[in-house]
């Protein structure tokens, strides 16, 4: 299956409801568990991630099936293992999902006492975990892997007996995501000690409290990487805010340089085009890496040669993102590299662009995000375009606004 996509307006103007954040929704559900909290959490994502992580946790099933959801693997393999209540569960997912490390975080959950065992290869899903209470301590972690590993451990870290205290060694990737977590985890109540590379959490409890989750900052990127190509326009998105949880609220200070103005307002922001483009983009994306994909494309449509580093955790996503940045855009005449190792070049260097490219999304939702863009440029079709789904279900019927 497949999506034809061309956008013929010449001028972009439209009102989005965006998505309510995965990561914050998700987060907000283990924390809301862990209280053992009636309420419900308000707003709550209806991304596919997010709707596997709540039927997971309402269960009372053994066996789990969680898909596509790298989330709902690491946190939910970190909270059945400090479940003393269940004596044995069971965690697998897609073919991709087996190919996913997960070692890391197992040893970790083993040395503070959990005992879990890999079903078939060794630090890959499917996993059986036998819960118990965990007796905390001290340990190191590798911080340059995935956040995911170390925020789902944070999250249990006060219903250990001892508490927990994590070193964290070599670059700390997706920094922000760490903070949101201990952000969420002081609105529910505990309080933890960040202080150089050592995380530090005493035995407390969680209280409960009503939650209500904020928009995507990650699903926003899409509409600012629409105008900026259109170049001419504006687009008004609810339910953002300039203090916000997430570390992606970077993509409006990036966008300045790629012709977007932001505006904050009570109820969200408006974006207007602007003539300013700078001339090349040099970043480190180690704290937003899911923002690599719109940028690179952005970019590319932009004719701004860029070099984006820090983009190590990309080739463990729902697939190696660098691989198929350079795979799809190379459809469409442009040349990038890999030079060195988690750095994405693009010197401006071109090729024969496809007649008819056809996007390849592996799998990945934000492949067919940020592609969808380039359709303001000429018509393009995207494979599998339901992969959106994982995230913002709806981004197809809110293209449509744009298009007609």
């Amino acid at each position: 299956m497949s999506k034809k996509l061309h956008i013929s307006a010449k001028t972009i103007s439209a009102e989005i409801t965006l998505p309510a954040s995965k990561s914050i929704s998700n987060r907000a559900l283990i924390l809301n568990a862990l209280s053992e909290n009636p309420c419900e959490i308000q707003n709550l994502s209806d991304s596919d991630d997010t709707c596997i992580l709540q039927r997971a946790l309402k269960s009372a099933d053994t066996h789990f099936d969680i898909g596509a959801s790298g989330t709902a693997m690491r946190f939910l393999t970190a909270f059945f293992a400090n479940k003393s209540d269940k004596q044995s569960i069971t965690i697998t997912g897609s073919d991709r999902m087996k190919q996913r490390p997960i070692k890391i975080l197992v040893d970790a959950l083993n040395s503070l006492g959990a005992k879990i065992e890999y079903l078939e290869k060794d630090g890959f899903p499917p996993l059986r975990i036998f819960g118990r209470a965990l007796e905390g301590g001290e340990i190191r972690l590798n911080g340059s892997v995935s956040s995911q590993y170390i925020s789902a451990l944070l999250m249990i870290a006060p219903l250990m007996k001892h508490g927990l205290k994590i070193t964290l060694e070599g670059e700390i990737v997706s920094k922000p995501y760490i903070l949101m977590t201990l952000e969420m985890m002081r609105e529910f109540g505990v309080n933890a000690d960040f202080s150089g590379n050592m995380i530090d959490i005493k035995p407390q409890k969680y209280r409960i409290v009503p939650f209500t989750v904020e928009a995507d900052w990650t699903s926003a990127s899409y509409w600012y990487e629409l105008l900026s190509i259109a170049g001419d326009g504006k687009i008004f998105l609810h339910g953002l805010r300039k203090n916000s949880f997430q570390g992606d609220r970077k993509t409006a200070e990036l966008f300045e340089n790629l012709g977007v103005k932001t505006d904050f307002r009570e109820n969200g922001i408006l974006l207007t085009a602007n003539e300013k483009t700078c001339r090349e983009m040099r970043y480190n994306f180690v704290n937003e890496p899911d923002l690599a994909q719109t940028f690179a494309v952005t970019c590319c449509a932009k004719n701004v040669p860029f070099e984006f580093s820090g983009l190590q955790s990309l080739k463990i996503k729902e697939t190696d993102r660098i691989s198929a940045l350079i795979s799809e855009l190379k459809k469409l005449g442009y040349v990038l590299r890999e030079f060195p190792e988690n750095t994405l070049i693009w010197n401006g260097e071109r090729c024969e662009a496809q007649k008819n490219p056809n996007i390849a999304t592996y799998q990945d939702h934000r492949m067919a995000m940020a592609f969808a863009p380039i359709a303001l440029m000429q018509s393009i079709e995207i494979q599998h375009p339901e992969v959106v789904s994982k995230s913002y279900p709806n981004f197809w019927a809110d293209l449509d606004l744009i298009s007609r």
